[in-house]
């Protein structure tokens, strides 16, 4: 099967200097999710049509799997469709057209569009809404489909029709072949409509037939920043339930936002307003507190995380860590039973069983222009305010005082610290503001 993706528009309405496909839905361009749909298909060939800010559209998405063909100008979807002919296999296999703006269309749905069409008829995929405003029409005649007429081209009865095309269709590839080149654009637009074909197959014989998405959010476009809002909702509620009929616990199901991959365990819970980026791992009765953001992190079974934590990318915990408020974890593995309660700074560490990370700790691994790992072995104690300069390692059951830096490796089961003498002065006055004229 062919798949041609039309991704050509300016998306004026998104007033942004970023081509509309590449908005993010889900921290993941309405594009991607377009073609991730295609590659669950199957298919074979798939072929982007792009047009407006293009050459940004293809670096951000190219892949092997993909070829480009661009439209300029762009003078309707007809046209845009006909750019991509060169790069598909004319054969029996038929062609399936989707849209870069339409991003929530499941695979399923696809999948009985095309069932239903087979090899050899022209399938479109309809909806019936309460307001069609804005909308091709579906025009039948005896149950039958026999056109779709554009609301722009459409009279009083027409746009009284509640089923609307939705854009979607599967077609024999040779036959759009032969339609595409005979299409005019003698319509209100000026433009080459693809919906036109479907009274070219109407004239031919080919049965045309239809199929519906579950809910009509799946064909739903994105024209400007209140929709792409909108869609953003839709995606991440239909998530959450996702999540919830896993048997995860979401405090507000509303308020919870994954863009990327969360993978739980059982009896996992998730408090309000947190944020999950990329892969997350989540292993049996994880805890998340509020107001979290984790990227591409695993934390182990029986782990407690926030409220107020973020774990960054390259964060592994072992089974029942505890991470507090306004701790950060960088590319940092921490094992069994250990904590940082509180705003604390870990990054480019290695940290054993039962360590506790005072708050106010930091790892220095960053000395302006490479980074350098921190060491810190089972049972160490590191006291509040301490600053660990890397390259260096805490020995096995060391004790860091509080307030230390520490700049060479500490030796295990004994207390490091290093701080300057405490002194008082006796007769010191703090200095006053002096009095202007």
């Amino acid at each position: 099967m062919n798949v041609v993706i039309l991704a050509a528009g300016k998306g004026k309405r998104m007033h942004s200097d970023l081509p509309k496909v590449l908005h993010p839905l889900a921290g993941k361009a309405l594009l991607a999710h377009v073609i991730d749909t295609a590659r669950q298909l199957g298919a074979a060939r798939i072929c982007v049509v792009y047009g407006h800010g293009g050459e940004q559209v293809r670096e951000a998405l190219d892949a092997p799997d993909l070829s480009w063909a661009k439209q300029e100008p762009q003078l309707g979807t007809g046209h845009a469709v006909m750019q991509a002919l060169p790069h598909l296999a004319v054969s029996s296999a038929p062609t399936l057209v989707l849209y870069g703006d339409v991003p929530l269309t499941r695979a399923a749905t696809l999948r009985r569009l095309i069932d239903a069409a087979g090899d050899d008829s022209l399938g479109l995929l309809t909806a019936r809404v309460d307001n069609p405003h804005g909308y091709g029409r579906i025009v039948r005649v005896g149950g039958e489909v026999v056109r779709i007429v554009e609301e722009k081209d459409a009279d009083d009865a027409e746009r009284a029709i509640h089923e609307i095309n939705t854009g979607i269709l599967v077609a024999p590839t040779a036959a759009l072949a032969r339609w595409l080149p005979t299409l005019g654009k003698r319509n209100a637009q000026g433009e080459y409509y693809l919906t036109d074909i479907v009274a070219l197959a109407v004239a031919e014989g080919m049965p045309v037939v239809t199929a519906h998405p579950d809910a009509n959010w799946e064909t739903e476009g994105v024209n400007g920043k209140v929709q792409l809002a909108q869609l953003e909702r839709i995606f991440q509620r239909n998530l959450a339930e996702r999540l919830l009929e896993q048997g995860v616990t979401l405090a507000d199901p509303s308020r919870i936002d994954v863009r990327g991959e969360l993978v739980c365990g059982r009896d996992v819970s998730i408090d309000v307003n947190c944020v999950f980026e990329g892969r997350v791992v989540l292993g049996d009765g994880v805890r998340i507190k509020a107001n979290c953001v984790l990227e591409d992190a695993v934390v182990g079974a029986g782990s407690i995380v926030g409220p107020f934590a973020r774990l960054r990318p390259g964060t592994e915990l072992g089974r029942e860590v505890h991470i507090g408020n306004f701790v950060e974890v960088k590319n940092s593995t921490i094992a069994d039973q250990s904590k940082a309660n509180h705003l604390a700074y870990v990054g480019d560490a290695t940290i054993g069983r039962r360590v506790n990370v005072g708050a106010g700790t930091i790892t220095c691994n960053y000395d302006g222009a490479n980074k350098f790992r921190t060491v810190i072995e089972d049972d160490v104690f590191i006291g509040s305010d301490t600053q660990l300069v890397a390259p260096v390692t805490v020995g096995r059951g060391a004790t860091l005082g509080a307030g230390t830096t520490l700049t060479r490796d500490a030796p295990p089961d004994q207390l490091t610290v290093s701080r300057a003498r405490q002194v008082s002065i006796p007769g010191w006055k703090r200095p006053v503001k002096k009095k202007k004229d």
